[in-house]
């Protein structure tokens, strides 16, 4: 059985193979299968995602049960006679809803590495805006971006790209320290002769 971990350890790192990702040696990440056919390619995936209490759907939920209980409220005071109620209730259940509306933009966000043979595959999703970068595992150099603690920066072959939002600070160097680990493993494995 899989140690657990602490809420925001790994942003919300993919936990669904523990054995594997275990075995691997790796607390960030996992091992993945890229395809549902028998033999298919293996690759190590770290997925960083936000760390989101209530999801898209339960927001909506709950959204429509504050919307009817305020409009009742709201309704109950129209009938008694203070009609200006209504109005206050459909503006702050219009501005609530916005707000909502702007957290659910951004509750997907997330970003995935994945370390296919020497190639690692980055994409960062931010709201409706999705961006990648592949690296090549030769060229590729994984340092913090400006000190301890910072964002973990890949550059390689003209491409910088900035990863670790999701994580805390404190585990951002351990992060890029586990994919470091995992990159000269994929060199050594591709080339047998380099030790």
């Amino acid at each position: 059985m899989a140690p657990l971990r602490q809420p925001g350890e790994a942003g919300q790192a993919g936990l669904a193979n523990h054995e594997g990702a275990h075995a691997a040696g790796l607390r960030f990440g996992r091992e993945v299968v890229l395809s549902h056919e028998r033999g298919a390619a293996r690759a190590l995936q770290w997925q960083l995602r936000r760390n989101c209490s209530i999801t898209p759907r339960q927001m909506l939920g709950a959204y429509a049960l504050l919307c009817t209980i305020s409009l009742a409220v709201a309704l109950f005071f129209w009938f008694t006679g203070a009609r200006t109620v209504l109005a206050f209730t459909g503006f702050e259940l219009m501005l609530l809803g916005a707000a909502m509306l702007l957290f659910a933009h951004h509750a997907g966000d997330r970003e995935t590495l994945t370390l296919v043979g020497r190639s690692l595959l980055v994409e960062r999703a931010v709201g409706t805006r999705v961006e990648r970068a592949a690296f090549s595992a030769d060229w590729l150099t994984v340092e913090p971006a400006a000190g301890q603690n910072s964002l973990v920066e890949l550059a390689g072959e003209g491409h910088t790209m900035r990863v670790g939002r999701y994580l805390r600070r404190e585990l951002r160097g351990d992060f890029a320290h586990e994919l470091r680990r995992s990159l000269r493993r994929a060199l050594r494995r591709s080339s047998p002769g380099i030790d």
